[in-house]
């Protein structure tokens, strides 16, 4: 179970990460038993090398087996059963100078649905902001997006490397670019939703979460799960490394608190692509987890926003 994990970690943390946990697990019940487990641990967010019939290359150079994830996310407290058609959030933006090629730190939202327990059928619509030597071949922040129909076992890529994701002309961000900074903060607002016009998944972004302008949208045909609604929405912060050197920072590197990386804003989003509700207590609540709270934190889910973030240096 997801609290006894934690429970174990405890014993380890500063006192701090001992608050902030035993705060979590009584937060309204956000540390739970999932029926999907945990969207980060899924081997897809793994940013896998394979090759399929419209993708030479999905999301990553190197083998999921080599690797290492982490995440401090939260998830809606929903079910397979549940119809949701979408969400948004306002991210901080942060950029690390100090990266390796086999890193990367991010912050995304998700939009998914997956039947329950069977990880292959995860349709996923996916777009945030991450530093990724590798694949951009510097250590700016760029903005993306990606999308699969089944874990990315043979479908689905990030960017415009693969047919699915229709970017519209003019578009103020593509995926893919890099996000300049704003003069000191930077944040970027993205939302994902089903339109009601077309049925297409859209993603609109900005820099103000109230001038949000499109981006493209993902058409509902490439979807087979995911047609007509998700059923699970994601919000967080990940990175990845190579099994032999220590995980980077995660947000701004900061423990969870006033100066670190939030996560605001937070809110489904109606087929009108209006943003018509927060989570709230209950079912459509939220849940959190977090991969080792050694390296990584989340502060509670308050008036619609959370902060998250830590120094890395876990090598498990």
């Amino acid at each position: 179970m997801r609290i006894l994990t934690l429970e174990l970690y405890i014993l380890d943390m500063h006192l701090p990460q001992v608050l902030l946990v035993m705060f979590m697990v009584f937060f309204d019940h956000v540390i739970a038993v999932s029926w999907l487990q945990n969207p980060y641990l899924w081997n897809i967010i793994a940013f896998r090398e394979h090759s399929s019939s419209n993708s030479s290359l999905l999301l990553a150079k190197t083998s999921a087996e080599s690797m290492v994830n982490h995440y401090a996310c939260y998830d809606s407290n929903t079910f397979p059963e549940s119809v949701l058609t979408g969400g948004m959030g306002s991210f901080d933006v942060y950029s690390f100078t100090n990266l390796k090629n086999n890193q990367v730190s991010a912050s995304s939202l998700w939009v998914t649905n997956q039947k329950r327990e069977d990880y292959s059928s995860i349709n996923a619509a996916i777009a945030g902001w991450e530093v990724d030597p590798l694949r951009y071949g510097d250590n700016k922040t760029h903005f993306f997006a990606a999308w699969t129909v089944d874990a990315f076992k043979s479908t689905g890529c990030k960017n415009l490397e693969c047919d699915g994701f229709v970017p519209v002309n003019y578009a103020r961000i593509t995926p893919g670019d890099i996000i300049e900074e704003n003069g000191g903060q930077t944040k970027v607002t993205i939302k994902i939703f089903k339109s009601k016009d077309d049925g297409d998944w859209w993603l609109h972004a900005g820099y103000d979460n109230q001038n949000l302008t499109r981006v493209g949208y993902w058409p509902r045909s490439i979807f087979n799960n995911m047609g007509d609604h998700a059923n699970l929405i994601t919000w967080g912060g990940f990175t990845r490394s190579s099994a032999r050197d220590a995980s980077p920072a995660m947000g701004n590197g900061q423990w969870p608190g006033e100066t670190s990386a939030f996560v605001r804003d937070i809110k489904y989003v109606n087929p009108d692509g209006q943003g018509d509700s927060e989570p709230a207590p209950g079912h459509m609540g939220l849940r959190a987890y977090i991969s080792h709270v050694k390296c990584y934190a989340l502060s509670p889910f308050i008036n619609d926003m959370f902060s998250y973030g830590g120094p890395g240096g876990c090598t498990e």
